[in-house]
């Protein structure tokens, strides 16, 4: 009977030389490729490893490449493709096309590489770390105090100019996604949506409001969820305001609600509303979008996509026979006092604006409601809930503004038919404005109003 022998043939491994290192070292030197041993690359100033039978790395086109057209990566592993095309170790989650990451079998989605090394965080660590980016893994920014993650091959974050830069010029924002500009000036990914120029998000092929990114879970919710949480603002997604017993959102980059005072506030000085949009004032003060018919005055109002970009009441002076003019205001409470007004008296000019007619314009100024008696203008001015959220500093720039223009005298009446100051009855309030009206006039006729400027102040 024969007898089979094996023999086991045991070869001395060189390891390499560098500190607590168990690699082995590559021929010809005493240190395994990590470390500079073996053939290097023959590009000026690059010191990894030369692939296979070349004289390059596998990033200066050594080794291996991938066989797809016009592809230039090298081959993953011991297939014949890059990891973009299908080489390497693919996940085996079913349905998964992914890489698989390191030694494990898996992608990082599903689990696959190192893992952050904190308690009961399921992210993969980052770069050579044992963290992932949120607990401080991976390159940092090299900026005084910034704990942010430095961006792709810089040292420094989105924030202090790290990544890719938008091309446009004296644009600092940074590139979105492969392309090199941002999103503001067309970058990244576009919604597929037919004319529309808004980007995709996320994963998604649609923007936000064509139903792209990820959802509210709440049933029949089609809103956008808010941050890292799976609902939206209004289903209490999203970060919330950090005063005690408060459910709303917080604004922007602040801990707090707008009612709070997070978000950004208005730039006046003592103002304390938020500032509207992507300007640094509030509405009163400025801010937002405004008509373009109106930008320029003093007391300039705020645009509306409903009136194409106008106030109301200037897309009713320049577009009177279009439709929408024709219910503009209808049943607002200022058009109410106007009627009311008209009803019982005569000459008495609405929401014109006041301005000399030889100068720059400067003082331009509205008036709800106003006529000229003698030397006296009697302006009635319907204060919704009394204006209480007016800048009082600005009112008193008005009367002077005003007083610029027309400087013989004034009797203000100023009507605030809400209910927040006073609980009268409105029609009781409207035939107190109407006697007000009445005995103002009567007292300029009989020359009786003394004062350069009076203020009568009905339930404010």
């Amino acid at each position: 009977m024969e007898q089979e022998y094996c023999i086991e043939i045991k070869r001395k491994i060189r390891l390499c030389n560098e500190l607590n290192c168990k690699s082995g070292a590559r021929s010809g030197s005493d240190k395994c490729r990590l470390h500079g041993g073996g053939r290097r690359c023959n590009e000026p100033d690059c010191k990894l490893g030369a692939e296979d039978k070349t004289d390059k790395c596998k990033k200066h086109g050594g080794g291996r490449r991938c066989i797809e057209p016009n592809c230039k990566t090298g081959a993953s592993g011991k297939t014949d493709k890059c990891i973009i095309h299908g080489g390497g170790k693919r996940c085996i989650e079913p349905n998964c096309k992914t890489g698989a990451e390191g030694k494990t079998d898996r992608c990082i989605v599903h689990g696959g590489g190192k893992r952050c090394t904190e308690l009961n965080c399921e992210s993969s660590a980052s770069g050579k770390t044992d963290k992932c980016k949120i607990h401080g893994g991976g390159k940092r920014c090299i900026e005084l105090n910034c704990q942010s993650i430095a961006i792709g091959k810089t040292n420094k974050c989105v924030s202090h100019g790290g990544g890719r830069r938008c091309i446009e010029p004296n644009c600092q924002v940074s590139a979105a996604g492969k392309t090199n500009k941002c999103f503001s000036h067309g970058g990244g990914k576009k919604c597929i949506e037919p004319n529309c120029q808004s980007s995709s998000q996320g994963k998604t092929d649609k923007c936000i409001s064509h139903g792209g990114g990820r959802r509210c879970i709440e049933p029949n919710c089609q809103s956008s969820s808010s941050g890292k949480t799976n609902k939206c603002i209004t289903h209490g997604g999203g970060r919330r305001c950090i005063e005690p017993n408060c459910q709303s959102s917080a604004r922007g980059k602040t801990d707090k609600c707008i009612r709070h005072g997070g978000g950004r506030r208005c730039i006046e000085l003592n103002c304390q509303s938020s500032a509207r949009e992507k300007s640094d004032k509030c509405r009163a003060h400025g801010g937002g979008k405004r008509c373009p018919n109106c930008i320029d005055w003093i007391d300039s109002r705020s645009g509306s996509s409903e009136y194409d970009g106008y106030c109301a009441t200037c897309f009713k002076q320049i577009f009177p026979n279009d439709e929408r003019s024709k219910v503009v205001y209808r049943h607002t409470k200022e058009i109410m006092v106007r009627n009311i007004i008209n009803e019982n008296f005569d000459g008495f000019i609405h929401d014109k604006p006041l301005y000399t007619g030889n100068c720059d314009c400067t003082h331009r100024r509205r008036i709800d409601h106003r006529k000229l008696i003698d030397n006296t203008i009697l302006a009635i001015e319907t204060d919704e809930f009394g204006h209480r959220r007016y800048d009082k500093t600005d009112e008193e720039i008005r009367y002077d503004d005003l007083y610029m223009i027309h400087s013989g005298k004034w009797i203000y009446i100023r009507f605030n038919p809400d209910n927040n100051v006073s609980k009268t009855d409105l029609d009781d309030k409207l035939d107190k404005l109407i006697e007000t009206i009445n005995n103002s006039i009567y007292r300029i006729k009989c020359e009786e109003n003394t004062e350069l400027v009076e203020i009568i102040k009905l339930y404010c």
